[in-house]
């Protein structure tokens, strides 16, 4: 009976995805930026029900860009539970545009690409980054540059965050963490973080008997002339307090 479940929720949230890449090829060159933004929030959210985790929402997203939000990573949920919170512009690894549709919906979702090997392509995207922000983009990063077990926050490398700096506008510390409803303990069932597998991962939070993921967005801030390094790590001290809450 539970196999049948997990084979539901799999087929249904399979549907929304084929559903989703429909819409951002035939839906979105006729909507504006905006009516995009609002059905891609939408989209993530329905998604988390699909698949049976409960969003909650602490602390208030930014009503309008321009901002730099900064947050932990755990899974590779992280994406849609943050665009289920308010709808922001990812920096991404540039191998996500090689992977058939996956790379349509983080197109449709307003994607940046980094070649995080590169650091002439590091300055390309800070540029880029910069030049949306003066725009009044919400943008979105993980500073510690790859998934966590959500226990412990790695290092934040702080070469993202000269963005902000050089577009003179506030970033707004976000911590992720998902919980057990039933305890209000860490769950560890979406964790996706050294030599776990995709695979592993989506089975274990498809089986998970009750998933909570929970955004708490802080203060935005603005840089009261730091260096980025030193941004950097209080940002890190911002989630970690957070990730408390």
């Amino acid at each position: 009976m539970k196999l049948l479940g997990v084979c539901w929720k799999l087929l249904r949230a399979a549907a929304h995805a084929v559903y989703g890449f429909w819409t951002i090829k035939i839906l979105f060159p006729g909507l504006g930026q905006a009516h995009r933004e609002a059905r891609v929030q939408v989209w993530a959210g329905e998604l988390l029900r699909i698949v049976g985790i409960e969003l909650v929402v602490n602390g208030t997203p930014p009503a309008a860009g321009p901002v730099l939000l900064v947050a932990n990573h755990i899974s590779w949920l992280d994406i849609v539970v943050m665009h289920a919170s308010r709808h922001c512009r990812f920096v991404s690894k540039s191998d996500v545009k090689n992977w058939p549709f996956v790379s349509t919906l983080a197109d449709g979702a307003g994607t940046l690409y980094l070649e995080r090997e590169s650091r002439r392509d590091a300055h390309r995207v800070v540029a880029q980054m910069a030049e949306r922000l003066r725009a009044g983009d919400i943008l979105a990063v993980f500073p510690e540059g790859t998934t966590g077990d959500g226990i412990t926050l790695k290092p934040f490398h702080a070469n993202l965050i000269q963005a902000a700096i050089e577009a003179s506008v506030p970033v707004q510390p976000v911590a992720l963490k998902f919980i057990d409803p039933a305890t209000g303990a860490t769950s560890l069932a979406p964790s996706y973080v050294d030599d776990e597998t995709l695979i592993g991962s989506i089975w274990r939070t498809l089986t998970a008997p009750g998933l909570r993921a929970v955004v708490t967005f802080g203060v935005a801030q603005g840089a009261e002339g730091q260096t980025r390094r030193l941004w950097a790590q209080a940002l890190r001290e911002d989630i970690e307090r957070l990730r408390r809450v």
